[in-house]
């Protein structure tokens, strides 16, 4: 796992979690619009179906009550930007996890009412300061919320990829926070500033060792949209193959990201 030199970014703690419950929301007005026939389709997802998708994404907000639950640690041990790398290690507890919740579960929107019910209440009574042990380490419900929007904002994408006609929203605040954690991973993983890379509206970072600049446009440059670099992050999407369909672009000798990517699992 990298270790991240620079601090954290810093976000609103008020607007994630307004943002993840949007998110979640619109998660749940699509599930109940989806046919038996849909729920049993195909995902990109290897071999699960769009129920253990859905099954997965009411694990991922449940993990907020699952990890409150537990004693709170004495002392922070990760910071937000840990938490990228370290999804890999446990994929495999969550496959298995996630597909025996859809088994489980036959009625999705009842289980995902349930636990928008119960991380509803939790953050009724806890403050964004209060330390979860969570599987990457101890750290503050308000930086564990952040992670989130990542999972939510993936997992909507994932979503609307596997369901023809399906247009599940994405959550402004949740797609910036998503996009703005994704890109301060690369800048951990590739520390510099030879490239800049620009995902706007929501984030620039520089990174890659090599010559800095310091005015006027920096001779290694990627841009590109926010979905995009989010599919990239996530190995939703090959760096060939954002190029090759112009959706980046890339210019100088340093502007190869391909063997960064993907950064998470």
């Amino acid at each position: 796992m990298p270790s991240p030199k620079k601090r954290a970014r810093t976000y609103d703690s008020v607007k994630i979690r307004a943002a993840v419950t949007a998110q979640f929301g619109h998660l749940r007005e699509a599930v109940r619009t989806l046919s038996p026939e849909q729920l049993a389709g195909p995902t990109r997802l290897g071999d699960w179906t769009v129920r253990d998708l859905i099954a997965h994404t009411g694990m991922a907000l449940g993990a907020v009550s699952r990890f409150i639950e537990r004693p709170e640690p004495a002392r922070q041990e990760v910071t937000v930007l840990d938490w990228p790398f370290a999804t890999a290690a446990n994929a495999a507890g969550i496959d298995d996890a996630s597909r025996r919740l859809a088994e489980d579960n036959p009625d999705l929107d009842a289980y995902l009412g349930a636990v928008d019910h119960r991380f509803g209440a939790d953050l009724a009574e806890h403050l964004g300061t209060r330390l979860l042990a969570t599987n990457t380490g101890a750290m503050p419900l308000s930086d564990y919320l952040v992670t989130r929007t990542v999972e939510l904002i993936v997992h909507t994408d994932d979503l609307n990829d596997a369901v023809p006609g399906l247009e599940v929203p994405y959550e402004r605040q949740a797609l910036a926070a998503c996009t703005r954690l994704l890109a301060d991973a690369l800048a951990a993983k590739a520390p510099g500033g030879s490239t800049e890379v620009r995902i706007p509206p929501y984030a620039v970072v520089q990174c890659i060792e090599g010559p800095r600049h310091t005015r006027g446009t920096p001779p290694n440059v990627v841009e590109t949209d926010p979905l995009t670099w989010v599919r990239l992050a996530t190995g939703r999407l090959t760096w060939p193959e954002a190029v090759e369909k112009a959706q980046v672009s890339a210019s100088g000798e340093r502007a190869d990201l391909s063997e960064l990517l993907p950064l998470m699992g």
